[in-house]
């Protein structure tokens, strides 16, 4: 009996393109986190103190961030209310300093506010990170007038730092992949109608954001169904809550869900991963990438012909 090889189905997104640099199958993206907050859900990625958000920095870049996502207010509903001039007091010189120590890196704000992005307009920024849903109309308009790239989010209706309660999007199973592809179509088509560069406008599930832990999970798994919109996949995966949930781990033993989590959406076409993990996350997608197809392996000699 002859075995066939069966045929294995590589999804793809176009490449993403920020501050010259391309990132697609064969390079994926690592977008470190930094929090200027005191809350954060994980709190060693939270600092408002600028020294020590500036030593991490460093050694997200130093262990293979290829962006950086800088935000100044916590996602959830709990924690303190932050006004908009503490958010711009929080991110502002954050930024400022990381486009002097690294003037090629591609910087992102993590902001629903209009307000923010025009108080920031000259920092630099390649990258608005809306994880909000357009939430703020205006702030599409402002990411487009900076020429910088925009973050099309899903977040079920949601208003801003909403936790999610009752949810349901009906009896059909995958009403809630329904969701997310409609809402990132018509997200991403807003975003390009603005003037944002089709290259630069990234589409995010947002897993955890109006989403149960079995939303989130079956919104995962069809992420090649995502990457079929045509636009880079951001996943936000990193010690989310619906990894907690899933193995009942609390926030500082959720690396291996979600390296396991972030594998299975990069091999179905995801090209950009924000974490907290950066150096493992770097590791887990190069290798995802290699076993693809998409990159050479950086060594390759055990037992290779010599020439």
């Amino acid at each position: 009996m002859n075995a066939d090889l069966l045929p294995v189905d590589l999804p793809t997104t176009p490449a993403l393109a920020l501050r010259g640099q391309r990132f697609d199958a064969g390079r994926p993206a690592v977008m470190a986190i930094v929090n200027r907050t005191r809350d954060s859900f994980y709190v060693t990625a939270g600092t408002d103190a600028l020294e020590p958000a500036l030593d991490a920095l460093a050694s997200a870049v130093a262990s293979g961030a290829d962006i950086v996502d800088v935000g100044g207010v916590r996602a959830g509903q709990q924690g303190e209310w932050v006004d908009v001039a503490t958010e711009v007091a929080r991110v502002r010189p954050f930024l400022l300093a990381a486009r002097e120590r690294f003037p090629d890196l591609v910087l992102s704000v993590d902001t629903w506010r209009s307000e923010v992005l025009e108080a920031i307009a000259d920092v630099g920024v390649d990258l608005v990170n809306d994880t909000w849903a357009g939430a703020d109309p205006d702030l599409v308009l402002g990411a487009a007038d900076l020429g910088a790239g925009y973050v099309v989010s899903h977040t079920g209706g949601l208003p801003p730092r909403t936790d999610p309660v009752d949810i349901s999007y009906g009896d059909d199973p995958d009403g809630v992949v329904r969701s997310v592809l409609a809402g990132l179509a018509a997200g991403a088509q807003r975003a390009v109608d603005a003037g944002v560069r089709p290259e630069a406008v990234l589409v995010d599930p947002t897993l955890d954001f109006g989403k149960t832990t079995r939303n989130s999970l079956r919104v995962l798994r069809a992420t090649a169904s995502v990457a079929a919109l045509g636009y880079p996949v951001l996943q936000a995966i990193s010690r989310k809550d619906f990894v907690g949930e899933t193995l009942d781990l609390p926030a500082d033993e959720r690396l291996e869900g979600s390296l396991a989590a972030t594998a299975v959406a990069a091999w179905l076409g995801a090209t950009v991963f924000r974490t907290h993990d950066v150096r493992a996350t770097r590791r887990t997608l190069d290798m995802v990438a290699s076993i693809r197809g998409d990159r050479p392996p950086s060594v390759a000699v055990r037992g290779e012909r010599k020439p």
